[in-house]
């Protein structure tokens, strides 16, 4: 064979080698991908159904027989028998389940204010302890009525489908009815996730409003926190009051301030999460009620999903 073809035979067996190696080295990368999706989706999957666990074990802890309701001194929402006892609490925190770990917190919806029926200086109340600009508040005060009343005329700063909604990016009508779910306030106009979920260390509307609250718009003196007594229009020294109250003992009779306070609650909202490796991979929120007879189960009324 002359030179110049074992030459050439030498750089076809390169080349050949070389595509070998590059078809190797993507399918390994190839195998490797998939190995991840697949970890991936296996730890998405265990931490919603450890996020589901988190739920269960929140449910086992209104199923107690309490009369009152209070937050503890280290913000923990706790429960109260009738002789005024507090029950134990179940860990709430990093709670080891299998390969991962739960944590969930309760909090109380009866110390939040129904949107459904506030009227609107108690809305504008409510965004005026925020920190809401007068402008934005008219904003979100007249979309909120517009969103809720039947018809579709829109008040002077609101908004309706016809002249707001539809002409969206990716447009929708307003409800015109009452909120199903709080989040739902996301969709009206002039709120912002900022106004909605709070910033720098300051509540949101989702921390003072409520869908799903009392029937007949009682708050329990015990949980309602200071952002939502500015709300309903307390002054400084009865908010004052009501909180070096509770740092000493819970209520266990409302307190004559005008205000229709209760001492328990019947509606909570659980709020889980499910870690792997210490890091949340999937949360859900629950709305419970409890009902009246102890016997009875107490029943989910709204559910986010897993995310």
């Amino acid at each position: 064979m002359r030179t110049d073809e074992r030459g050439f035979a030498l750089i076809a067996v390169l080349l050949v080698l070389a595509l070998l190696g590059i078809v190797g080295a993507e399918f390994a990368y190839s195998m490797r991908l998939e190995a991840s999706a697949m970890r991936s989706w296996r730890d998405n999957l265990t931490a919603a159904h450890l996020a589901e666990a988190a739920v269960e074990q929140a449910l086992r802890e209104l199923s107690a027989d309490f009369k009152y309701v209070a937050v503890a001194d280290d913000g923990l929402l706790t429960f109260y028998t009738v002789n005024r006892l507090p029950i134990e609490r179940l860990p709430r925190t990093r709670v080891r389940l299998g390969s991962g770990e739960y944590s969930y917190v309760i909090t109380d919806e009866m110390s939040r204010i129904n949107v459904n029926r506030a009227p609107p200086e108690r809305l504008d109340k409510v965004l005026q302890c925020l920190g809401v600009d007068k402008i934005v508040r008219d904003q979100i005060v007249d979309s909120i009525l517009d969103w809720i009343d039947p018809n579709d005329e829109h008040r002077m700063n609101g908004a309706e489908s016809e002249d707001y909604y539809l002409k969206l990016p990716t447009p929708y009508r307003a409800h015109n009815a009452g909120l199903d779910s709080i989040y739902e306030l996301l969709q009206i106009k002039a709120v912002t996730r900022a106004i909605f979920e709070g910033t720098d260390g300051r509540p949101g509307l989702v921390d003072i409003l409520t869908t799903r609250g009392s029937t007949t718009d009682t708050l329990n003196v015990n949980t309602v926190t200071p952002a939502t007594l500015c709300g309903l229009g307390l002054a400084e020294a009865q908010i004052s009051l009501i909180t070096q109250q509770r740092r000493l003992s819970p209520y266990f009779l409302p307190p004559p301030l005008g205000v229709n306070f209760d001492v328990t609650s019947s509606v909570f909202r659980i709020e889980a999460e499910g870690l792997i490796d210490g890091k949340a991979r999937a949360s859900v929120t629950a709305l419970v009620q409890k009902p009246s007879d102890p016997t009875a189960a107490v029943t989910v009324v709204e559910w986010s999903g897993v995310r």
